[in-house]
């Protein structure tokens, strides 16, 4: 990929002053794009720390602007900034999260609704301010953009205590769904990436048996930059017919995940069975159900580097 792959494109990257969001936001200014970087500078569980930090790392290049602020609250204005800047908004990565874990049984009803305001709610609204100029962007002659959220495995397999997290990221899939179909006529693309990589969330880990020990163990070995990079191909013209996909990123592995799809079925008799019935009625089903792991288990393998 040549270093001038993206040039004239600009980008949002949210939670993009550390970790994974930081890796994509430098490669992206590698390959030429500019970078609006988005960071509220909180702990991993949401807590002030280090408020200018998004201002302060986007200072550094000619390329890049940085905005503080959690993007729940300032998405309108990062749009803005990109157009001010910059000339307009290509390329949206949606990042920032943060983490709450607690056991369902033991609800923190505020807890929940942070980690669902930070994570899914704030993507919504910068989808939602971004969308609009983009598509009038397309009409004007402007090549397509595209959207990428950053979502996990957690989602989908689940894992002890994530149910706030795990719900939010469930969430920014369905709203990449969402998008890919309403923005489909515009050649505006919306996709999913699953990072696998040494992050903040992957530190907070507290595994719960060998498995999920071993998984933290590997994937602090894991470097972000095979992330970033797939997420700036994702954003020039070669990946344009790409779009509503779930990708995953460990290392150098580039996993393409299934989505939920009807793999068999069975037919009750008119007016249906019997709740005593149902049980004999139904096994045919049994083959195909989903295990009962978590995530972590599931990739606690050795990743490729």
């Amino acid at each position: 990929m040549s270093q001038g792959k993206l040039a004239g494109r600009v980008a949002i990257v949210t939670g993009g002053a550390r970790g994974i969001g930081r890796a994509i936001a430098e490669d992206l200014m590698l390959h030429g794009a500019k970078v609006v970087i988005v960071d509220s500078g909180v702990t991993i569980g949401g807590e002030p720390v280090e408020p200018k930090i998004a201002e302060e790392v986007g200072a550094h290049s000619a390329n890049s602007v940085g905005l503080a602020g959690d993007i729940t609250d300032v998405a309108q204005q990062a749009v803005d900034l990109a157009i001010e800047r910059f000339g307009g908004v290509d390329i949206i990565v949606n990042n920032a999260a943060i983490i709450r874990d607690g056991f369902i049984f033991k609800a923190n009803i505020d807890a929940f609704d942070a980690v669902i305001r930070s994570n899914l709610t704030g993507t919504y609204r910068l989808m939602a301010a971004a969308t609009p100029v983009m598509r009038d962007q397309v009409k004007a002659g402007r090549a397509p953009g595209t959207i990428i959220n950053l979502v996990s495995t957690a989602a989908f397999y689940g894992n002890f205590g994530q149910s706030a997290y795990a719900a939010a990221k469930a969430g920014m899939y369905a709203l990449t769904r969402v998008a890919a179909h309403d923005m489909g006529r515009t050649g505006v693309t919306c996709n999913a990436v699953i990072p696998f990589a040494a992050t903040r969330v992957t530190e907070s880990i507290k595994p719960a048996n060998d498995q999920q020990a071993a998984y933290k163990e590997r994937a602090m070995q894991v470097p972000a930059v095979y992330v970033a990079r797939f997420v700036s191909f994702l954003s020039t013209p070669e990946a344009k017919s790409i779009s509503g996909q779930l990708f995953g990123v460990r290392g150098r592995e580039v996993m393409l995940f299934s989505q939920p799809r009807p793999v068999t079925k069975v037919l009750q008799p008119q007016g249906g069975y019997e709740l005593d019935a149902f049980a004999a009625g139904i096994r045919a089903l049994e083959p195909y159900y989903a295990d009962l792991v978590t995530d972590l288990e599931a990739f606690s393998s050795d990743p490729v580097l």
